[in-house]
């Protein structure tokens, strides 16, 4: 056993990285969490980030790799959300070690080095070693036998538990994991084939050597692929002879982070100390999540934060604790983490001022949400209908409503619940571009041309007309030798100045033209495999186009222009929401085409007027400066060393490329660009609004199209000052006096309706049976049939009064008022009124001497009356 093995996270990632640099591998950084698979929410293994050097899609730059991959499992298919401070292994958060392999190495090298750096690097006893096999690889198995010198004792073989497949079809392959034995103590003898946890998985070798077809055929696949994931942490707990990551250094300091910030002892308490292990865990995660660019949401990713930030809140609640947990937890991972990723350092100011104002936002919402569900828990089992009103109402998570419910063997209908949400859904999800290639042709066959014909020269950023020859054609998803007019083809060309839509610029349109006389209108152009392989979409207009063509590939010049003037402008705008909102502000999505552009990017409220004047003014100042405008590759060492901002959506290899907008802003682009940012022309933006939690859009023109739009808004305000007979700066006095008197007459139009209200409201409680009124008023709102309610219950005396209304926007509405002699003798508004707003799909407050509510039902007042008549019954005297 080695007296220098590695025995903290720092050691051990040192180790691992240079045990196989020392063997021809290349050590890449981490990439980010947020993977560019839009088929995954996150990382969720060392591979991914290779993906499409394994399936093909992209050549691969090197042939060896190792990388120490910090990866995310929850949410989606990946989960261990759940699991998380229950077992002694499950995280969310954790690092994958790894070796990979691109068509070089196979199982005779990857095989032995496992085992050197195990038993020899990290010095842990053989004896405490078991190898699992799958059941038909007799390659593998000979190899720990006769080259490693493996105990035959000590291998077992199983079937699908060793077996690896990327997805439905594609690479697949078995492979060998190595097992660290906890001891007797731990569990039963018979090693990993028992599935105990005493036998840990600490290595798993995937070997991708076959390519699964839909048919059920495995055929070997050209080149193979070792993929190597050894989780960190679970190595961690061996080297410092624990059981449990729990017990490791990395752990017990965030561990004792989750105790100051609640004031709890671990170790007292077995519920208390699942509480501060997930706490612990989640700070580790929230911080990664955040410092990568997940912001809190109610989509996908940033619904998996909202819910860790909002679960660590509630167990710290759990356990008393009154101050903000967050900022110090973060603080804490920074310190254990930082030394790694120098990223989270300096992220640390925009990741605590993101989860602390989502845990501010969350404690007022559990305070009250835990109060209701208590109540709803002491008569039962909790309905749809509840479970919806929680979520709706309260705004109280429906995940967190089935957790606590099942903390207290309680039942949630998630069927009923689900049936509500569909009923309210008002818009539809917006459903994923799939990645991968254009729509209705096979990657295979991409892949196949590119075997053929090699990547597309890319010659638009010098040239907007190039000479070029046709290198593939494809028809109905079939490659094909010719097509002639009127038929939708695509094309492949040799070299082509026509942009292929990515990093939200949109594809190029123009035109091809053989030498032999046909004619294809482009009218779209995407990447059949990323970054490789070029694919022109249109329709022959003329004449037949032949595989092996001489052709002349040209542009709309014009359309480019005005992409080129709106791609720059996103770059500028950038620099100037960052100058006047700060430095936490990043890109989340853009669109960049001719006629206009979208910004997507990260904010905690709304931009305000003054604010967007500032950023307006920014952007239209660098553009007046008519600095000249740097687009060049470099590495993306020198790039970061630059400064440079990446940008999201984008894919990013050892060589990119750095957009130099003027003095001011440096970023990674990959689109197309002006020369001179004089000659993007004015810069308008025309809106700005929220697309989600935590997520600001704004809407711009550029050029031509913000002249248009100056001109139509001074055109609208000509048209009012000649309405209001004034000029066009004495518009904003005239319409503040119309306004005025607009209100003096609504303020009228309400004393009438409050005379009328009164005058029916003395019909209503001259209708009182036993000093309960109850009735249907349709036509009255919900502040209307309030103030009707007040009226006949001051009109009654004292009572009950309870109205139901069908508005005339389809809605119902219920107001139910109690006099306090009633609600001495225990009634209630809300019991009266909630059962009936519940009839109109909604529900309402829980006052006792004034309730309103109602729902999107209206037609079902009927039953509404109905229950509330039941309700209000009970308190005649």
């Amino acid at each position: 056993m080695s007296s220098n093995r590695p025995t903290t996270a720092d050691e051990l990632r040192q180790a691992f990285t240079e045990f196989f640099a020392s063997r021809d591998h290349t050590a890449v950084p981490s990439a980010s969490i947020i993977p560019h698979d839009r088929s995954l929410l996150f990382t969720v293994a060392g591979m991914v980030p290779f993906k499409p050097y394994f399936t093909g899609e992209e050549a691969a730059p090197y042939k060896r790799v190792v990388s120490v991959q910090k990866c995310v499992r929850a949410g989606g298919k990946h989960n261990d959300l759940d699991d998380v401070g229950r077992t002694n292994r499950h995280l969310c958060f954790f690092e994958m070690l790894g070796n990979f392999s691109f068509g070089d190495y196979f199982k005779a090298d990857a095989i032995p080095w496992a085992w050197e750096f195990v038993t020899d690097v990290l010095g842990i006893d053989p004896d405490r070693l078991w190898v699992t096999v799958h059941v038909d690889d007799d390659d593998a198995e000979r190899i720990w036998l006769d080259d490693v010198g493996l105990n035959p004792e000590r291998i077992q073989r199983l079937d699908e538990d060793n077996f690896w497949r990327m997805g439905e079809t594609g690479p697949c392959g078995p492979s060998s994991e190595i097992f660290f034995d906890l001891g007797p103590g731990a569990g039963p003898d018979g090693g990993p084939a028992t599935g105990h946890d005493r036998y840990i998985e600490i290595w798993n070798l995937v070997f991708m050597q076959f390519d699964q077809q839909a048919d059920g055929s495995r055929p070997p696949l050209p080149k193979r692929a070792i993929d190597t994931g050894a989780g960190l942490e679970r190595i961690l707990a061996v080297m410092q002879g624990k059981d449990s990551v729990w017990e490791t250094d990395v752990f017990t300091r965030m561990i004792a982070a989750a105790e100051a910030v609640t004031g709890v002892r671990y170790g007292t308490d077995d519920r208390r100390d699942l509480s501060l292990r997930i706490l612990a865990e989640h700070a580790r995660t929230m911080t990664f999540m955040v410092s990568d660019g997940v912001v809190p949401s109610n989509e996908e990713r940033g619904y998996v934060l909202r819910r860790i930030i909002r679960r660590a809140v509630r167990h710290a609640y759990l356990l008393g604790a009154t101050n903000l947990v967050t900022p110090p937890l973060v603080d804490a991972t920074v310190e254990v983490m930082g030394n790694a990723y120098p990223q989270v350092v300096n992220d640390r100011d925009l990741v605590v001022h993101t989860v602390e104002r989502e845990e501010e936002r969350f404690r007022a919402t559990l305070a009250r949400g835990l109060e209701v569900l208590d109540d709803l828990m002491s008569r039962g089992d909790i309905s749809g209908t509840d479970a919806f009103f929680m979520h709706d109402t309260l705004g109280f998570p429906i995940d967190l409503t089935a957790e606590i419910a099942a903390e207290r063997g309680r039942a949630v209908d998630l069927e009923g619940f689900r049936t509500h949400m569909q009923e309210q859904r008002e818009r539809a999800q917006r459903a994923h571009k799939e990645a991968g290639g254009v729509a209705g042709t096979p990657v295979d066959l991409y892949r196949e041309i590119l075997d053929d014909a090699g990547p597309t020269e890319f010659t638009g950023r010098q040239e907007y007309t190039s000479k070029t020859t046709v290198v593939a054609l494809i028809a109905n998803g079939e490659r094909v030798a010719h097509v002639g007019a009127g038929d939708a083809v695509d094309v492949v060309l040799d070299r082509t100045p026509f942009y292929a839509e990515s990093g939200g610029q949109v594809g190029d349109t123009g035109d091809l033209t053989t030498e032999a006389g046909a004619r294809v209108e482009v009218l779209d152009t995407q990447y059949g495999l990323p970054g490789s392989l070029i694919v022109h979409r249109g329709r022959v207009t003329a004449g037949t186009i032949t595989e092996g063509d001489a052709a002349t590939a040209a542009i709309d010049g014009e359309r480019r222009d005005r992409i080129r003037r709106n791609h720059t402008a996103t770059h500028l705008l950038h620099f100037g929401l960052r100058q006047v909102l700060g430095s936490h502000v990043q890109q989340a999505g853009s669109f960049v085409g001719p006629d206009r552009l979208r910004f997507d990017f990260s904010h905690y409220e709304a931009v305000t007027p003054e604010q967007l004047i500032k950023v307006e003014a920014i952007a239209n100042a660098e553009v007046i400066s008519d600095a000249p405008v740097r687009h060049y590759e470099t590495t993306m060492s020198e790039a970061q060393a630059l400064g440079a901002i990446a940008f999201f959506g984008d894919k990013y290899g050892d060589v990119v490329r750095v957009l130099e907008a003027g003095e001011h802003s440096i970023e990674l682009c990959g689109g197309t660009h002006v020369h001179a940012l004089g000659f993007i022309g004015p810069i308008k933006i025309v809106s700005e609004g929220s697309i989600g939690s935590n997520l600001r859009r704004i809407e711009a023109f550029t050029g031509d199209a913000a002249l248009d739009f100056i001109h139509e808004e001074e055109a609208m305000l000509r048209r009012v000052s000649a309405v209001l007979r004034a000029t066009p700066r004495e518009v904003p006095e005239k319409v503040e006096k119309l306004v005025e008197q607009m209100k003096a007459l609504q303020d009228e139009i309400a004393r009438l309706k409050a005379r009328e209200a009164a005058s029916l409201a003395n019909d209503l409680a001259a209708e009182a049976d036993g000093g309960v009124v109850v009735a249907r008023r349709d036509g009255f709102a919900n502040d209307d049939l309030r103030q009707l309610a007040q009226a006949t219950l001051r009109a009654l005396g004292e009572g009950v009064v309870a109205l139901v209304s069908k508005t005339t926007d389809g809605k119902g509405a219920v107001a139910v008022a109690v006099s306090a002699d009633r609600r001495e003798a225990g009634a209630s508004a809300a019991d009266i009124g909630l059962p009936a707003a519940k009839a109109f799909g909604g529900g309402g407050g829980k006052n006792l001497e004034l309730f309103v509510g109602g729902g999107p039902r209206g037609d079902a007042v009927d039953d509404a009356l109905a229950q509330v008549r039941e309700q209000a019954v009970n308190w005649r005297k």
